[in-house]
């Protein structure tokens, strides 16, 4: 029998947060890995008190957390660096697009 892996889409906008619990398994990770995430400065919770609550923008950072350290075979410092490089490329691109500088 073969197995097959199921891909379960969640849509998470607005004032609809997802508890710790959820969000790990809808981004298929443990619980424990989120904290360190947290811990490490890599994911922030979109809300804190009284618990953590994650929107849809933390759940697409912790996929492309996951791709990174899957597709780099790095470790959470590595992650760091490139997902700070992204950011500032994202940044710089906005910036250009915005000035009309950029091509489409």
């Amino acid at each position: 029998m073969n197995s097959s892996t199921i891909s379960i889409g969640v849509c998470v906008a607005g004032e609809h947060a997802l508890e710790l619990e959820e969000f790990a398994a809808a981004c298929g990770i443990e619980v424990s890995f989120v904290r360190v995430l947290v811990e490490e400065g890599l994911l922030a919770p979109a809300v804190e008190r009284p618990a953590w609550r994650f929107g849809g923008e933390e759940l697409a950072r912790v996929r492309r957390i996951c791709r990174l350290q899957r597709d780099f075979e790095a470790n959470l410092q590595s992650v760091a660096v490139m997902l700070d490089l992204i950011d500032e490329i994202e940044r710089l691109r906005a910036q250009l697009h915005r000035t009309g500088i950029a091509a489409s």
